[in-house]
This record gives structure tokens, C-alpha cells and sequence, in this order.
């Protein structure tokens, strides 16, 4: 009888915790913050392909984060200042070359608005095949300027480099849960946490590439990128230049 109520406190320990990783993690992921700039810049500015790739190197990202957090390694980080210290200079400058990068942007060509807004058009409205094949082929070459890998990698590092995880993953893994927790449940909310940080930010790259949305940025997205670049720019200098 002792026994079946150590499971059940167990069980009912997992779900609890389950319960509040959801709740804590989602809010910490719909926070405005870098890894929300960039992937509203890259799906703005590139399209829904663009945003997904960059939201799963996110993800990747968030990985890293979880794994030395199970490993017991994120309150070393989150209490070695020299350690912090390199993080946030690394993150910030990540932050600028992105934000630069974004200021830099040109206004697109009236051709490739054309072929932008025919490619989402074809999305609901049916055209005929040879028509629809030409214009996907317009589409990619003009989206496809960049590999995959370097769409991934720029979501990974936006998140790799953020220092406040270290402190976010010390929070979650010792105050908002207990301390006594076994690793293999830890690792379970860690992949759990990903697979909200993926959901969440899915829907928002869904959100901002439906049609009738992205087309209205479409002539605008020279200017979005220059926004959300500045604003990436001043997150970038606001983590070199604060206090811890």
C-alpha cells in the first residue's frame, strides 16, 4: 500500500511539473525578445520556409541550453561572471551583425514583388499548371539565395548566445521545480520545453505567411527589415552595456 502511494506522489510530482514547465516556458517563449525579432524578420522578409528553418535552429538552440541545464552545468554558468561576461558580449555582437544586416536591406525589385505575390496568390486561388509551374520557379529562385544550413545556423546561434538562459534554466530547474528531480524526468521536460519553443514559434511564422498578411508587407519589407534590425541592434547594445 506504501509502495502504490510513492508511485502515485511520483505520478502526481511529474504532472505537476509538466504542468508548470507549459505554463512558465510558454510565457517565456511569447516574451518579446531576440529569437521573436528574428523570427518575425525572416519570415517578413523571406517567407514561411525561411521562419521554419529559423525557428527549428531556435529550437537547436534550446537544446544546447536544456542539456547542460540536466547536466547540473547552468548554475556554474549562471554564477561564473567571467563565463556570463563572454556570453553576453558574444550574444550582443551577434545581435548587431543581424540588426546590421537587416539596416542594409535594399528595396526589393517590382519584378520579385510580382513573382512574391503570385507565388502566395497560387497558395488559394487555383491557376493553371504551366502558369503555377513558372511562377514557383520565379519564387525559389528568388527565396533560395541561401542555404538551409545558414538559415538554421543564424536561429541556433541567436539563441546559443542569449545569457539570460543560463539564469532562466537555473530558475526553472531548481525554484520552479524541485531540486531532487531525476534526471531522466528532467530530460523529459527539457524535450518537452522544445517542443513548445517549436509549436510557438511555428504559429507565428503560419500567422505572419498567410497570404493576405505577407502580401501587405511585401512592399513595406525593405522597411521591416530596417525596423526590426535597429530594434535587434539596440537589443544587441543593451545586453553588452547593462549591469548583470
Amino acid at each position: 500500500m506504501s509502495q502504490l502511494r510513492r508511485h502515485l506522489e511520483h505520478f502526481m510530482e511529474f504532472w505537476h511539473g509538466f504542468l508548470l514547465i507549459t505554463s512558465v516556458h510558454l510565457l517565456a517563449a511569447a516574451s518579446p525578445g531576440p529569437d521573436f525579432v528574428l523570427v518575425s524578420q525572416q519570415t517578413l522578409a523571406k517567407g514561411r520556409r525561411t521562419g521554419l528553418i529559423c525557428s527549428l535552429g531556435i529550437t537547436f538552440g534550446l537544446g544546447i541550453h536544456v542539456i547542460y541545464s540536466v547536466l547540473g552545468l547552468a548554475t556554474i554558468i549562471a554564477h561564473s561572471q567571467p563565463l556570463l561576461t563572454a556570453i553576453k558580449w558574444l550574444g550582443g555582437g551577434y545581435l548587431i551583425y543581424l540588426g546590421w544586416q537587416g539596416i542594409r536591406t535594399k528595396p526589393k525589385k517590382p519584378s520579385n514583388l510580382v513573382h512574391s505575390a503570385d507565388a502566395d496568390a497560387s497558395v488559394s486561388q487555383p491557376v493553371p499548371s504551366h502558369q503555377n509551374v513558372a511562377t514557383k520557379k520565379s519564387f525559389n529562385r528568388a527565396e533560395n539565395t541561401e542555404t538551409s544550413f545558414a538559415i538554421l545556423r543564424r536561429g541556433f546561434f541567436c539563441n546559443v548566445f542569449n545569457p539570460k538562459a543560463p539564469v532562466y534554466f537555473v530558475a526553472i530547474f531548481t525554484l520552479v521545480l524541485s531540486p531532487d528531480i531525476p534526471l531522466w524526468q528532467l530530460a523529459i521536460y527539457g524535450v518537452w520545453m522544445m517542443v513548445l519553443q517549436m509549436a510557438w514559434f511555428s504559429a507565428v511564422v503560419m500567422l505572419l505567411s498567410i497570404p493576405a498578411i505577407h502580401q501587405r508587407f511585401q512592399r513595406f519589407e525593405h522597411w521591416i527589415d530596417r525596423v526590426l534590425g535597429s530594434a535587434m541592434i539596440v537589443l544587441g547594445l543593451n545586453l553588452i552595456l547593462r549591469s548583470r
